[in-house]
């Protein structure tokens, strides 16, 4: 809700010089220098003066100078007394002016101060402000009533327009710094988000790959303890040595795909298809444009499902398919069972497991589902596009 102008100060933007451009600046900076000009030349050629009156004058524009400045930086403050002290020693120092025959300099002392209470204070206070300025300034004017009253409206209104003016630029200012903060903040949401894809992606590369280096490992030494035979030891190390040869090709991978130097997710799914024994792939729908982060969904989920056939159902048949829809993408990893009873410790896991992909596809917008389906085990993955 917008607060009322007549109990409320012009924003601290408005009442600055931020924002201002180097023609308005320019403009201000002509328009002080041609007041005190006035000022000094009034004072200079006044005939009807004292002598001492004539000595004192730079010491009373002096301290109209100061006045002036400490008004200013009160009202940027938004202290109301002392603005209003500050502009009542600057009408007395009009009105003192006027008195001892400087004319010129109290009128636009008067002026001055009218223009400046309506631009830079509360309307409540800034208007019986302007009205005594105005009211000095009609006192001393020689000309026709009509003409006083015209020149006194043109001042209030004047004011008031520098002080919408004044305004309109202050709302500018906070809406520029509202615009930086907005982009810095979305800057920086940006990179959290990279930074938890990057730390999702070594993740699931380090957690399939290391854990299944730790199953081999871990039944050699067994074998060992139980004094197997080498052929037997030496299998496990063989195994844990691929292994770590496939996580190294899966980093290498990842890397490149944080790069957005992905191989086609088509491909990929052939070559993964490929590794495993009674695997197949079927591909329906048209490809479309696919982000990074759906693309890399899809293939660790593809990954994680054929660990979890060599793991769980060894000698499985497994069925993958691929379908693109016309917002979503669809993988399908379906088993018939395992064929042969499992070995303890034959098979590697991955460590990181559907719990993992689940939370993938839900970041994504997507949903994973996984659960038995006649003597198998099915996956489905959906995500968006």
């Amino acid at each position: 809700m917008r607060q009322s102008p007549w109990i409320t100060w012009p924003s601290r933007e408005a009442l600055s010089r931020a924002g201002l451009t180097r023609a308005r600046r320019i403009l201000a900076g002509t328009v002080r220098v041609a007041a005190l000009a006035i000022l000094l030349w009034t004072a200079v050629t006044q005939r009807n003066v004292a002598d001492w009156a004539v000595v004192a004058a730079p010491v009373g524009l002096l301290a109209c100078a100061a006045t002036a400045r400490g008004f200013f930086r009160t009202t940027l403050e938004h202290r109301l007394w002392p603005s209003l002290g500050l502009l009542a020693v600057l009408l007395l120092i009009a009105t003192g002016a006027q008195q001892i025959g400087f004319r010129g300099p109290a009128v636009v002392l008067w002026c001055g101060c009218a223009i400046s209470a309506l631009e830079r204070m509360p309307l409540a206070a800034a208007v019986p402000a302007t009205a005594v300025a105005l009211t000095g300034f009609a006192l001393v004017n020689d000309d026709a009533w009509l003409t006083t009253a015209v020149v006194a409206v043109g001042l209030c209104l004047s004011g008031y327009v520098l002080r919408l003016d004044a305004e309109a630029r202050g709302n500018a200012q906070r809406l520029l710094v509202q615009e930086r903060a907005a982009r810095t903040a979305e800057a920086e949401s940006a990179a959290l988000a990279e930074r938890s894809r990057i730390a999702r992606e070594i993740h699931d590369v380090l957690a399939h790959s290391l854990s299944a280096q730790l199953v081999h490992l871990e039944a050699a030494r067994l074998l060992i303890e139980r004094g197997a035979g080498r052929d037997q030891i030496l299998d496990r190390v063989v195994a844990a040595r691929g292994m770590a040869r496939d996580g190294l090709a899966e980093t290498r991978q990842a890397l490149s795909a944080l790069r957005g130097e992905m191989t086609p997710l088509e491909d990929f799914l052939r070559e993964l298809v490929a590794s495993c024994d009674g695997a197949s792939l079927a591909v329906s729908g048209e490809p479309g444009p696919m982000s990074a982060e759906a693309s890399q969904a899809v293939r660790r989920v593809a990954q994680e499902a054929l660990t979890n056939v060599r793991k769980h159902a060894p000698g499985a048949k497994a069925v993958m398919r691929l379908e693109y829809g016309r917002h979503e993408v669809a993988l399908e990893i379906r088993d018939s069972g395992a064929s042969r009873p499992r070995e303890d410790l034959a098979v590697s896991g991955s460590g990181y497991g559907l719990l993992g992909m689940r939370e993938r596809a839900e970041l994504l917008g997507g949903t994973l589902d996984a659960g038995p389906y006649e003597e198998g085990f099915v996956v489905t993955l959906k995500v968006p596009l």
